[in-house]
């Protein structure tokens, strides 16, 4: 079974369903039971800002990262938060992802966010994606998505809207040139 945890899952044009249409998925966790990514190119029109008040935590309202956008990460769970972030131990419930990319699902990150004691960069995602046994794989077989090893400036340092396009463009194709035809020798 070829593992695809650090890679990015791109939605091939064909791929209509609105929670994965044009999306980047970053895909967390990949072993013989299924597969968990958190989309990282779907923002949400609520803000880091409106989430830490409505959890009533205090935050910098000056700080950049108040004003980011939280991402529908997926539709499992989207009322559980997922923060994607540059390594950085010390939180309660943080998965390694790779050497510099980690996932938090506790509260405590959240306290730091705005802070000068955040991750350097982060992305907060509320749900995630989910496939079970072998449903990855199939999809990938049958035209879903295209696969590439994930890069931490896509994630973390374009908009959301340049993501998409930009994953494309890192495996030397542009998106026009995208078919919904599978090829199978």
């Amino acid at each position: 079974m070829q593992n695809f945890q650090n890679h990015f899952l791109i939605a091939m044009p064909a791929l209509d369903d609105p929670l994965f249409k044009r999306s980047v998925t970053y895909i967390c966790e990949h072993n013989e039971e299924g597969a968990m990514g958190i989309v990282i190119n779907h923002p949400l029109e609520v803000k880091v800002a409106d989430l830490l008040k409505q959890l009533e935590i205090e935050f910098d309202t000056q700080s950049p990262a108040a004003q980011a956008h939280v991402c529908a990460g997926g539709p499992v769970q989207h009322d559980r938060g997922f923060v994607l972030h540059t390594a950085k131990a010390g939180y309660g419930s943080s998965m390694a992802l790779s050497d510099e990319l980690m996932v938090t699902t506790s509260k405590d990150i959240l306290f730091d966010l705005t802070t000068e004691r955040a991750p350097d960069k982060f992305i907060l995602a509320l749900g995630y994606a989910g496939w079970t046994a072998g449903q990855l794989e199939q999809e990938i077989a049958d035209n879903s998505w295209l696969v590439i090893p994930a890069d931490s400036s896509i994630i973390f340092d374009l908009t959301h809207a340049e993501k998409w396009q930009s994953a494309t463009a890192k495996m030397g194709i542009k998106p026009w040139q995208l078919t919904n035809e599978a090829g199978h020798a």
